[in-house]
């Protein structure tokens, strides 16, 4: 749990508007006059729980065309930043809709010292800098000082972004920028500062990278709408949805909220920041890197206008984690209707619906499912994505490999932690996946058998190994089975 600091109560936090003039920015360069101008942990894929702090008072959530909420816990927020006045003024509403001043939250002793902690245990890579974690710990308090000088004095200016390339599956890879840490606290600050503003204001149906809130939540209400009948499933997928983001649309959202200059600049900075990849450098144009503490943030922020545009439709049924989303209704007629609606607005939006991934089903029939954060619903079953079925194998072939030389039960010690987490994520799918995984287990464990034993390389199949080691041995050994995991589960909830 993130360490609580204590603060004062934060002095007159909106500033009203009358008589005074204020400079919008103009991203594109220059300034023009104008009056009136998710890092935290998440549920991750195997279902680890994001941790909360204690609670601070309740805020309402206002209305937002038919969309009306009970009374929400803020126990996320971060109290160095949100006291209890603030948060009555998020409730209540703000004079122009728009909040100022809060770069002097940012830069804040107070809030640098949490955003360090969260940085500090959530660990991750150096950056270009190539300072870690553990470097940048020697000396927090003198580096933590240097940046709230240079906040506060306006003179700090962001790293490139470090941009490695990561296994995706089927030979692919996946960009994943890395700031240094300094980045990553002042990101974590900005964060802080900005997202209740946001959070306030999202639908109910998004669940990616926000508090409290993670894929089984999103997976759950899928599965409900199925059983209700939405079964005309729009499965939608933006192309390269992260390095796509216009940046002039973005920002233009965020002015909608926030009328802090200042801030505003230091976040275009930042998604502006040059990135380097091997020996090549470049500014980007578009994109927030994936990576970065506040892209997840300003993913939700930029497809929020689509969420109401399709809550704004009768009939429809939305669920989004990120940029994975499908949208469900109860006839062919309307779930088309809603593709249309979904093109218009990516096309109008600078984005690209990936032409291959994008499709209308009737989840009912053998070949219409569609698949959504590791699972796919087809014909009344939901069952885990080949994909995913495969990356856990060729995880545990990695673990189990003849020539790392680990006994049985080192072997049994590193898998299982790996398979109860996959399990506790992927429970509630057809237990077949359960019986074959645990039987693919086994055999990788008696091949290893088969090398201690100086036997000619095998698979762990034939009738004699199965005498050697049968299921009860590695059971005594402790091997976590699914299988065994699911029948205890299911007695459990009769």
């Amino acid at each position: 749990m993130q360490e609580q600091v204590n603060c004062t109560e934060v002095r007159a936090f909106v500033i009203p508007l009358a008589g005074r003039e204020k400079k919008k920015k103009n991203w594109s360069g220059g300034s023009v006059s104008k009056a009136g101008f998710r890092e935290g942990r998440q549920e991750d894929e195997y279902g680890k729980e994001r941790e909360l702090k204690e609670k601070v008072p309740t805020v309402p959530k206002a209305k937002q065309g038919a969309e009306a909420t009970d009374p929400r816990t803020w126990s996320w927020v971060e109290s160095t930043i949100w006291t209890d006045r603030m948060l009555t003024a998020l409730g209540n509403g703000v004079k122009g809709g728009k909040w100022f001043s809060l770069i002097d939250k940012v830069f804040s002793s107070k809030t640098l010292a949490a955003a360090w902690h969260c940085v500090a245990r959530n660990r991750g890579a150096a950056g270009i800098d190539d300072v870690s974690v553990s470097r940048f710990e020697v000396n927090a308090e003198v580096y933590l000082a240097e940046l709230e000088k240079d906040l506060r004095e306006g003179v700090f200016r962001p790293s490139g972004v470090k941009r490695v390339q990561i296994p995706k599956g089927k030979g692919k890879t996946r960009p994943l920028g890395i700031p240094t840490v300094k980045d990553r606290i002042v990101q974590t600050a900005l964060k802080m500062a900005m997202e209740p503003v946001f959070e306030y204001e999202f639908a109910t149906f998004s669940y990616g990278f926000r508090p409290g809130r993670g894929c089984k939540d999103a997976l759950r209400e899928v599965s409900q709408w199925l059983k209700e009948g939405y079964t005309f499933v729009v499965d939608a997928d933006i192309a390269n949805y992260f390095d796509s983001i216009p940046h002039e649309a973005l920002m233009a959202r965020m002015e909608d909220k926030i009328s802090d200059g200042r801030l505003l600049d230091l976040l275009h900075k930042y998604i502006r920041s040059d990135v380097f990849e091997g020996m090549e450098r470049w500014t980007p144009h578009r994109g927030t890197p994936q990576g970065a503490v506040v892209s997840p943030l300003l993913a939700n922020i930029y497809l929020h206008t689509l969420d109401m545009e399709v809550a704004g439709i009768q009939g429809l049924k939305m669920v989004r984690y990120a940029d994975d989303f499908v949208v469900m209704s109860r006839s062919e007629h309307e779930a088309k209707n809603a593709l249309s609606t979904i093109r218009k607005w990516v096309s109008a939006n600078g984005l690209t619906l990936h032409p291959d991934k994008t499709h209308v089903g009737d989840a009912r029939q053998p070949g219409q499912g569609f698949e959504f954060l590791g699972y796919r619903f087809e014909a009344g079953k939901r069952t885990v994505r080949r994909s995913s079925e495969k990356a856990l194998r060729d995880k545990i072939r990695s673990k189990t490999r003849r020539t790392k030389g680990a006994s049985f039960q080192m072997a049994i010690e590193e898998l299982n932690p790996m398979l109860r987490g996959w399990f506790g994520y992927f429970k509630h799918a057809n237990p077949m996946v359960f019986k074959r995984t645990d039987g693919f287990v086994r055999r990788r464990l008696r091949s290893i058998g088969r090398k201690h034993n100086k036997q000619s390389r095998g698979t762990g199949r034939c009738l004699n190994d199965h005498k050697r080691w049968p299921n009860a041995f590695f059971a005594e050994l402790g091997l976590f089975t699914m299988l065994e995991a699911y029948q205890t589960l299911a007695s459990q909830s009769r």
